[in-house]
């Protein structure tokens, strides 16, 4: 059985992720590590884990094959590179480092330990998600115009996300940086190689980072993506919409459905139709990382697509910061 560390619990995910580590049945959390000792020293005991206050220790222990990461992501160079230095298989959640330059360091080190590798992608599992893939890589849509994706909560409002995350030293900012991530990693999976990046942000509630956030992304292939993201919305359902030249597809909204106008796809139909049948969903990315440790190969979203999420946004808040477009 895996014998997995907990690397803060820091992150609002980081309860999951222990969850989602128990429930598979195939690993069990043995040690607890945290830059606050006693919020570790606290977590640790609820797991019945052992708690270690120095990580150069833990990393050492006998009893801890990998590790899931949930540090401030400021921490994230630093904890992931010792990690992999110690040999161990590394889960961590997004954003994987705040600049690319941080991002090449942590790949050159994962590569060099030869350990597995995984960074928190769940949009890109789920069948919806999926099926959208297949809509473009099947030209169902004929050439792809527009791409907007919307995902956002109320947790600025609501006052229900903790503190720090409204630091923007540990975070590097704030609703793009955390819920943000997910509708630009499904931009640049749906889209490809982005050609620039133009961004506006605000904060509503007058926080130290941004609660409210829009990025405009062209791509190589032409397609215009709007990506959408927020703390301050009480009422927000996820919602993706794809337009081409032969088709549109719409995913989410209030009633979380799959609709898709497209004669490629439905011949002889009129408006939009839902499909008979979606994909299946994928294995999570916890799933898949204990799977790629176990028998060999790799989790979908490995090193390169960290990357290239870190990408997307070190740009994005250069557009922010500059008041600019700013290219690839």
């Amino acid at each position: 059985m895996l014998r997995v560390a907990m690397l803060s619990g820091w992150h609002v995910h980081a309860r999951d992720y222990a969850k989602q580590i128990s429930q598979t049945g195939r690993a069990r959390i043995t040690a607890v590590w945290d830059e606050q000792p006693e919020r570790g020293r606290q977590w640790a005991a609820e797991l019945g884990a052992a708690f270690e206050e120095d990580l150069s220790a833990l990393l050492k222990r006998d009893d801890v094959d990998a590790v899931v990461v949930n540090t401030p992501t400021n921490l994230h160079p630093e904890v992931i590179i010792a990690a992999a230095n110690a040999g161990k298989h590394i889960f961590t959640e997004k954003v994987m480092a705040l600049t690319v330059k941080e991002c090449e360091a942590i790949k050159d080190a994962v590569q060099k330990a030869n350990v597995q590798f995984c960074i928190s992608f769940p949009h890109r599992t789920f069948p919806a998600n999926l099926f959208a893939k297949r809509a473009v890589e099947e030209d169902w849509l004929g050439g792809i115009t527009l791409l907007r994706v919307r995902n956002a909560h109320n947790g600025a409002v609501g006052n229900w996300l903790p503190d720090h995350f409204y630091d923007p030293k540990a975070c590097g900012g704030g609703a793009m940086m955390d819920l943000g991530a997910h509708p630009m990693y499904l931009s640049r999976w749906l889209l490809g190689k982005p050609r620039n990046i133009s961004s506006v942000f605000n904060s509503y509630t007058n926080r130290a980072v941004e609660d409210n956030a829009v990025s405009v992304i062209e791509f190589e292939n032409k397609a215009i993506a709007i990506v959408e993201t927020g703390f301050v919305t009480p009422a927000s359902p996820f919602s993706m919409e794809i337009y081409g030249t032969e088709g549109s597809l719409l995913i989410g909204g209030p009633d979380n459905t799959v609709k898709i106008s497209s004669q490629k796809y439905a011949p002889g139909s009129k408006g939009f139709v839902k499909p008979s049948k979606l994909p299946d969903a994928l294995p999570s990315a916890i799933e898949q990382w204990i799977d790629a440790i176990e028998n060999g190969g790799s989790a979908q979203f490995g090193l390169e697509e960290g990357i290239q999420l870190t990408e997307l946004m070190e740009k994005a808040y250069e557009s922010y910061r500059t008041g600019k477009r700013v290219d690839f």
